[in-house]
């Protein structure tokens, strides 16, 4: 997670930044099968990022009671879109700690930019506001996250285990998992019956 502490201090953005990853069709690690990733960190040290399309079997309003946020009279209280909030699984690293990628409109002195109107906090603040009605206009929680070591990224990228677009808000935030997947890819004209699952080189 050093990374993203490197990300608060440097202006810089990385490569990849911003960008949707997404699982090819030869991708050799179960984990990552049909996975859109958002990347929030990339730099020389290695990337950081979410599966933006895995539900986590915990609901919302139970993570709260767990965290002591809210008891469980107050849970069974909440507002639709506070009691309807996908929890993701972001990844298979660290897998106990909690990430909302959110719009720009609510920030804590904790919050990292990803972009210009996206940003990343990983304080229970923003789950209390949420919580209130009083979060970020557009957001999403992953438990765990997806992490690479120097190079690794670039590695499996030429290898043809990732494809990369711009990432599009539309499909960051919205809950529909089962179909984000082929939506994305459709959205930038890639047909899953035309991608190989053999790198090429020249």
């Amino acid at each position: 997670m050093d990374l993203l502490r490197q990300k608060k201090t440097a202006a810089k953005r990385g490569f990849l930044d911003d960008q949707f990853l997404i699982a090819m069709p030869g991708m050799k690690d179960d984990r990552f099968t049909r996975s859109v990733i958002y990347v929030c960190a990339h730099s020389d040290e290695g990337a950081m990022g979410l599966i933006i399309n895995q539900a986590q079997q915990m609901l919302f309003p139970d993570l709260l009671v767990q965290l002591g946020i809210l008891d469980e009279q107050e849970a069974i209280r909440l507002p639709p879109p506070a009691r309807d909030f996908v929890i993701r699984n972001g990844g298979p690293v660290d897998r106990s700690r909690g990430f909302v990628l959110h719009t720009g409109d609510y920030k804590v002195d904790s919050s990292l930019p990803v972009s210009g109107d996206i940003c990343l906090t990983a304080t229970v603040d923003i789950l209390r506001a949420i919580s209130l009605g009083r979060g970020p206009r557009r957001a999403l929680m992953a438990l765990g996250y997806s992490g690479w070591g120097a190079g690794q990224l670039e590695r499996e990228i030429a290898d043809n285990g990732w494809l990369t677009c711009p990432a599009i808000p539309e499909f960051l935030f919205d809950s529909d998992m089962d179909r984000k997947y082929d939506r994305i890819l459709a959205s930038i004209g890639v047909d899953l019956a035309h991608l190989s699952v053999t790198a090429g080189h020249a």
